[in-house]
């Protein structure tokens, strides 16, 4: 199995940044996708950012050109450097990994709040 455990959220005033990590431990394939959602209060949870093992990214249209999603694979550790924050940032981020045959919807961390105060 795997384990995740995300870190970096807190509170922040719009405009400003923060950098989230989320470290992997376990039955880690190399050829995996590391992935970031976010749920805010009362909405679905969304696909923020995702990164495959060779370093090929997607954004949701909401992040691109603020969020950079990156990933060190001797870490086994993926990251998401925010940049220009907004109020509608406001959610729990929960890291994602999807190993090569792993069953539907991989595994996940328990989340870390990021709080973007106007």
């Amino acid at each position: 199995q795997v384990q995740l455990v995300e870190s970096g959220g807190g509170l922040v005033q719009a405009g400003g940044s923060l950098r989230l990590s989320c470290a992997a431990s376990g039955s880690i394939f190399r050829i995996n996708v590391m992935n970031w959602y976010r749920q805010a209060p009362g909405k679905q949870r969304e696909l923020v950012a995702g990164i495959t093992f060779g370093g090929t990214t997607n954004y949701a249209d909401s992040v691109k050109g603020r969020f950079t999603i990156s990933r060190d694979n001797a870490k086994n550790t993926v990251y998401l450097q925010m940049n220009s924050l907004k109020p509608e940032d406001t959610a729990v981020y929960y890291c994602n990994l999807v190993n090569l045959y792993s069953d539907p919807g991989g595994s996940w961390g328990r989340g870390t709040q990021v709080t973007v105060s106007s």
